[in-house]
């Protein structure tokens, strides 16, 4: 299950890019027309909604890889529509489909200022949603926080 209706015909898509942007102005449909979006992945600015994809921090393969197989298809809907954790962004289209499934060992953000955050979330979504960590996410993430500097 994708995106599901969050009130005032918004769906979870269109109420992250209004979440993370700024002047963001929205049609009768609730489909953003207009703002300013800076994507944190490679701190790029953007006006255009369109060229803006909403990445799940953890993808949502790589949570079926690391025991979302064995939820329900209710949780599943929970975890892909996540609002309360960090687990949904507005980021630029090109670097959300660069990072398509993969984990921390095989991408990281190309703004390395960003590392710290993203380990962050990563480990938060992870253990909020109970999900497995293979040795080479545990590995990349240490190097990752390792950036932090609080």
């Amino acid at each position: 299950p994708h995106w599901v209706q969050q009130g005032e015909r918004c769906d979870t898509r269109e109420t992250v890019l209004e979440r993370d942007g700024t002047d963001v102005q929205r049609d009768e449909e609730c489909r953003a027309v207009s703002g300013k979006w800076v994507s944190v992945y490679d701190d790029k600015v953007f006006t255009k909604a369109a060229d803006l994809d909403i990445d799940h921090m953890v993808p949502l393969a790589n949570a079926w890889r690391s025991g979302a197989d064995s939820w329900t298809q209710e949780k599943r809907r929970e975890f892909a529509n996540d609002l309360t954790h960090p687990q949904l962004l507005a980021v630029s289209a090109t670097t959300n489909r660069s990072k398509g499934d993969q984990s921390p060992d095989q991408w990281q953000p190309p703004a390395k200022t960003y590392w710290c955050t993203y380990a962050r979330a990563w480990v938060s979504v992870k253990a909020t949603y109970e999900l497995t960590i293979t040795d080479a996410e545990k590995s990349t993430l240490g190097e990752m926080l390792d950036t932090c500097t609080t």
